[in-house]
């Protein structure tokens, strides 16, 4: 069945494309079907010879995938079209997606482009697409050019065994190794001495214990799910799951290790864990990376998505004396965010969200799961040599005492203007009502309470407007929920029934 004008539009999902790959979840129909996928491929040369001047036939294109079950037939579909535009087209296998940006970048290979196949932390029937070119990874815009050619362009069968194959996370795991052997000065086992174990979520991320840490001296006995399994049998492979968290604490303390690693299916996010088994995610993750880098960049700031806590605020500009720039939700904006700044003259070494999405000016503006942890381990090892703790770099880091986010769905075909009229509503609202507006503002509306703080913005991609609540006393969330939802009477497209679960 061919895709759809439609559906094939459909499949945008911000910076990249995603939909249904494979049956098997009731009510879900495939979207992403194979030959989407060629299509889409075929509309990505287009745009890239665009992008580059060059010719289809001079284009060279890597394309890499995750461990995802429908992966091996996506990747073939892509291939076919790639070979039939006559581009130079090189297979990688599995990778991270950071790596398939790094094959444009590294000098050992120079792509035009590239294309990585993975959904992300997604469910295992769920696949796409992510592009990119040597100015990184394609904007919003850019997938809706790449998806109208697709919509123009007929499916290719193009010839295979013309593709050329390379171990490229080899060579990718080789860039990291020299990055941590370069920092510790201390010869080619520099992590020896080092325990730390990794929890992959049997997505494409075992290559860092067995490529990087193992390589490099570290002992990752008791490292769990390295092996690439798309049906992801043990937990969702994503640093925001508390199941997942949980399993890479109970593999830290079991172990006895000094710290403890887990990645995304595709190993653009990452938290940690420390050998006492508290939790490096969200905050406490962007705090111990602004601690690692303020010593090179003092007085710098830091970009992060719009819900992190005061808390983080306070550590940032108190304790390291770095100034904090809460921007807009999407890993996309704050980066470019972080890019903006940095070519306008202030300086900005880091973009992260809450998610574990980090990106640094100094390595080409890139998430990269495998490089936060890089950066992790260097500090960790320094710290152990000189008898001090990985922990003493977030003292001092204060927690609200309550956190909760409500997602209420929005029954309105034209949603976003709907919700765009709720903010304004409730920016007039809460200024009637002595309420004080959080200002600059970059993303919805943030309300300052006695005792925390509530911000109401719309999803960037979803017919759903997000409430995140902090607060400082216990029992303090529900009671600033509740001055919300009286703010908000008379929206009745809004769901409420999230506040009664």
């Amino acid at each position: 069945m061919v895709t759809s004008e439609q559906t094939m539009m459909r499949l945008a999902n911000g910076s990249d494309v995603r939909g249904v790959a494979i049956e098997g979840v009731a009510g879900e129909p495939v979207t992403l079907s194979e030959e989407a996928a060629n299509r889409i491929a075929t509309g990505f040369v287009e745009f890239l010879a665009e992008q580059t001047g060059k010719k289809k036939s001079a284009l060279r294109i890597a394309v890499g995938r995750d461990s995802r079950v429908s992966g091996h037939a996506i990747k073939k579909a892509v291939l076919r079209a790639l070979t039939a535009a006559g581009a130079l087209v090189v297979d990688c296998h599995m990778a991270s997606t950071p790596a398939m940006f790094m094959s444009i970048v590294l000098p050992e290979t120079k792509m035009d482009g590239s294309i990585m196949v993975t959904a992300s932390h997604l469910p295992y029937n769920r696949n796409g697409l992510k592009f990119f070119t040597k100015d990184g990874g394609t904007e919003q815009r850019d997938i809706q050019t790449i998806l109208r050619a697709a919509v123009r362009a007929p499916e290719q069968e193009g010839d295979l065994s013309k593709v050329q194959k390379l171990d490229f996370i080899d060579r990718y795991c080789h860039f990291l190794r020299k990055k941590i052997r370069q920092a510790l000065d201390m010869g080619d086992t520099p992590l020896k001495g080092m325990h730390i174990v990794v929890d992959a979520g049997n997505g494409a991320g075992g290559f860092f214990a067995t490529q990087v840490l193992g390589r490099l001296g570290a002992d990752t006995s008791g490292s769990i799910f390295l092996e690439p399994d798309g049906m992801f049998p043990n937990h969702i492979p994503n640093p925001e799951n508390k199941q997942a968290m949980a399993a890479i604490r109970e593999a830290v303390l079991q172990s006895k290790a000094d710290l403890g690693l887990i990645f995304d299916t595709d190993v653009d996010r990452m938290s940690a864990v420390l050998a006492n088994g508290k939790e490096i995610s969200r905050n406490a993750l962007i705090a111990m990376m602004a601690a690692i880098l303020a010593p090179d960049y003092p007085g710098s700031t830091i970009v992060t998505d719009s819900v992190t806590s005061d808390e983080l605020t306070e550590f940032l500009q108190g304790k390291l004396h770095l100034r904090h720039l809460r921007f807009k939700r999407g890993y996309k904006n704050v980066i470019d965010e972080c890019i903006r700044l940095n070519r306008s003259g202030t300086v900005s070494p880091l973009a992260i969200e809450t998610s574990g999405h980090g990106a640094l000016s100094e390595n080409y503006y890139l998430d990269d799961g495998a490089y936060l942890a890089v950066k992790l381990l260097i500090a960790a090892t320094k710290a152990k040599k000189a008898g001090r703790s990985l922990a003493s770099l977030v003292q001092g880091l204060g927690e609200p005492a309550e956190a909760r986010e409500y997602r209420m769905k929005i029954a309105e075909e034209d949603f976003r203007s709907y919700g765009e009229n709720v903010l304004e509503t409730l920016r007039t609202r809460a200024e009637a009502a002595g309420i004080r507006e959080a200002k600059p503002s970059y993303e919805g509306v943030r309300l300052v309470f006695p005792n925390g703080w509530a911000l109401l913005r719309l999803s960037l991609h979803d017919p759903q407007m997000p409430l995140n609540i902090e607060s400082r006393k216990k029992g303090g969330v529900k009671e600033i929920a509740d001055k919300m939802q009286e703010l908000l009477q008379g929206f009745d497209r809004l769901d409420f029934s999230v506040f009664d679960k």
